[in-house]
């Protein structure tokens, strides 16, 4: 038997391919993980109903870590754990990074019209059109945004091309009472000029998460294995026995000795796991 028994799969740039699909050998290979009795978890800056249609399309039931950890829940939609966002550190958030709230997108924990709570969308049309087309129906503005904060949400997004986050995450680097309160976490695509910033309670990623699901499992991370291609996979691939990184992942995850397999654009974690599989046969 194979010594893996858990994987844990970064969805977008990681298991979809650049036109947002799972191909059919990495369907192939991830199924017959699945009847190798090897659980899979989805990892993912998506929240959960944005991330079902592609656990939907896998067609077995797995766990879902969402909101980059905020939110683990089954496929089938059983709660396991949450981390909110406490309500103050939102309000705090909001007035010290107010030059930037044309930016942001807060989420809360549900599928209900207004989970999605923003001011304006003209500046986060510029860089995530797709993403507001898909989830329009949950989607609330409010001006200004704090007049819509009335419970705690799971995670707040700062959204926009590569320079303008850098400036973001400048600024946000500048109230260190503030970095104690929460997690940032940045996802940057630079062929596509664009750069999210999430920030969650402090402590929340998925490594995090990972490591609380897998204690739960009786699972060492010494049998687990991740997959990612993104800053917001450090701790995830840190916690792993086993890291894979995309052969499109970005410089800095290079840089960190992990293995790598191929883009996404060429079936990488089909490649990865078999790869994996092999060496334990």
């Amino acid at each position: 038997m194979s010594p893996v028994r858990l994987i844990a799969i970064d969805i977008d740039g990681t298991l979809l391919d650049s036109k947002f699909q799972v191909s059919a050998r990495n369907l192939a290979t991830l199924r017959r993980a699945n009847s190798l009795g090897i659980e899979i978890v989805l990892a993912t800056g998506r929240r959960h109903t944005f991330a079902m249609p592609v656990a939907q399309a896998l067609g077995f039931d797995l766990t879902l870590v969402s909101s980059n950890g905020a939110v683990t829940r089954t496929s089938r939609g059983e709660l396991q754990h949450i981390d909110p966002l406490p309500l103050a550190v939102v309000r705090e958030l909001a007035a010290h990074m107010n030059p930037f709230r044309n930016n942001l997108v807060i989420t809360f924990d549900g599928d209900e019209p207004g989970c999605l709570l923003l001011e304006k969308l003209d500046e986060l049309n510029q860089s995530i059109q797709r993403w507001l087309e898909k989830n329009a129906p949950y989607i609330r503005s409010v001006q200004p945004i704090e007049d819509g904060l009335t419970r705690d949400p799971i995670q707040a997004m700062y959204c926009g091309t590569v320079a303008r986050m850098a400036q973001a995450q400048k600024h946000l680097k500048s109230n260190k009472a503030l970095l104690a309160k929460i997690s940032a976490l940045k996802t940057e695509y630079m062929e596509r000029d664009l750069c999210m910033l999430d920030i969650l309670t402090h402590g929340c990623t998925k490594g995090a998460a990972l490591r609380r699901l897998t204690h739960d499992r009786g699972i060492e991370p010494d049998e687990v294995m991740a997959i990612g291609d993104n800053y917001n996979d450090i701790e995830m691939l840190e916690f792993a026995g086993y890291s894979f990184i995309m052969g499109n992942a970005c410089e800095e995850l290079r840089e960190r000795g992990w293995n790598t397999t191929l883009s996404n654009n060429e079936n990488g974690v089909a490649a990865a796991i078999d790869a994996v599989l092999e060496d334990c046969e």
